[in-house]
């Protein structure tokens, strides 16, 4: 086996055309190739080839000084992807053990695992979706098999709002299962506010505000950028329902938020994540095929807020208008197990835990 770093436009293809071929087309969601190429800028990317010249794995490698303030010092790996064989995926770790220097490894993870990256663990027959993975049965086995060990273990959730679950579809006006007192709307002074496609990017300092308040007492978390929420919601505004995306203020104080959007996954699988200019423009133009399904990105209410039933208010108002807008599923991101006040949101709404999810980590003392 031969690992070799990207250099030619002709590798950085065979990089992101990798996973293509390893992969169902059906469960497999690529990343963007132009979120790749972005990585490029921060981390090493490498190509796995046998005898041949045939590739049959890939990772990244890279540090971050944020990560290392929160868990302590980290080599980091991700986009890391193989065929099922030992030799293989030893080549890849030892790559990055070397480049270790006695620090232990974490990963998968491009770039932080608040950005996209983790191993799925059970749920494989279901397709993956947007901003979480997907990987076959063998993954997790030959971590394990290498000495990794599980870290911020987690599910991610899927809600069917199509009466799959309870026999009959939810109705636009029901509470669906986020009971609220509505007096405390007015006594409370909270006003529900909306995502703006013309105003989104003015709208997402608040959301950063929030994001980074709320999220900062999770062991994994890294604060988010300016630039780096940017990046992540490029090209959002054009597809954002904007009965979706909400967040809640309180005398005018944002105080909780919940950062949904429509499902374009099976529009990613078929572009081989390629959503250049001309994908762009295809996708824009049937767009109203990818309004049946949606995935929850991220929610949460900031510290001195929680436990008031905020983010209640705000999942009774996001399952109302998913119903009112036609939508059958609700899939969310992973949820840590350890967060069970997050976890309780689904199951309120009848949901069930869909892929389980963990990064691995080799070489920390407990």
């Amino acid at each position: 086996m031969r690992l070799t770093p990207v250099q030619s436009r002709a590798d950085l293809r065979a990089f992101i055309d990798f996973p293509l071929r390893l992969h169902p087309t059906d469960r497999y969601v690529p990343l963007l190739s132009s979120v790749i190429a972005t990585h490029r800028r921060t981390a090493e990317l490498f190509l796995v080839r046998d005898r041949r010249g045939a590739v049959v794995g890939r990772t990244s490698i890279h540090r971050s000084a944020a990560f290392d303030a929160k868990v302590g010092p980290r080599q980091l790996f991700g986009h890391t992807e193989f065929v099922d064989d030992d030799d293989v995926f030893a080549a890849i770790m030892d790559a990055v053990e070397t480049r270790a220097n006695g620090r232990p490894l974490f990963g998968p993870v491009a770039l932080l695992p608040n950005q996209t990256g983790g191993v799925i663990t059970s749920g494989f027959a279901d397709r993956g979706f947007v901003d979480s993975a997907w990987n076959p049965g063998y993954y997790p086995d030959m971590y394990e098999r290498h000495g990794f060990h599980r870290r911020f273990e987690a599910d991610t959730w899927q809600v069917d709002l199509d009466g799959t679950a309870t026999g009959a579809p939810l109705a636009a006006g029901a509470d669906h299962g986020f009971a609220f007192d509505d007096a405390r709307i007015g006594s409370e002074r909270l006003v529900i506010r909306h995502g703006s496609r013309w105003h989104l990017r003015s709208q997402l300092p608040i959301l950063r505000r929030m994001l980074n308040a709320s999220f900062a007492q999770l062991g994994y978390y890294t604060e988010i950028s300016a630039d780096q929420l940017a990046e992540q919601t490029d090209g959002l505004a054009f597809l954002l329902d904007e009965a979706l995306l909400l967040w809640l203020e309180k005398a005018g104080r944002p105080v909780a938020f919940v950062v949904t959007v429509p499902d374009i996954s099976e529009y990613l699988m078929g572009v081989g994540g390629r959503l250049g200019v001309l994908n762009q423009l295809r996708l824009l133009a049937t767009r109203g095929r990818y309004r049946r399904d949606a995935v929850l990105i991220i929610k949460g209410t900031v510290p001195d807020e929680q436990g008031n039933g905020y983010l209640t208010l705000l999942s009774r108002e996001l399952h109302r208008n998913l119903a009112r807008n036609g939508y059958r599923t609700l899939r969310s991101t992973f949820v840590e197990r350890t967060n069970v006040a997050s976890a309780a949101q689904y199951r309120r709404a009848g949901g069930r835990p869909l892929h389980g999810y963990t990064f691995y980590e080799k070489g920390a003392t407990a």
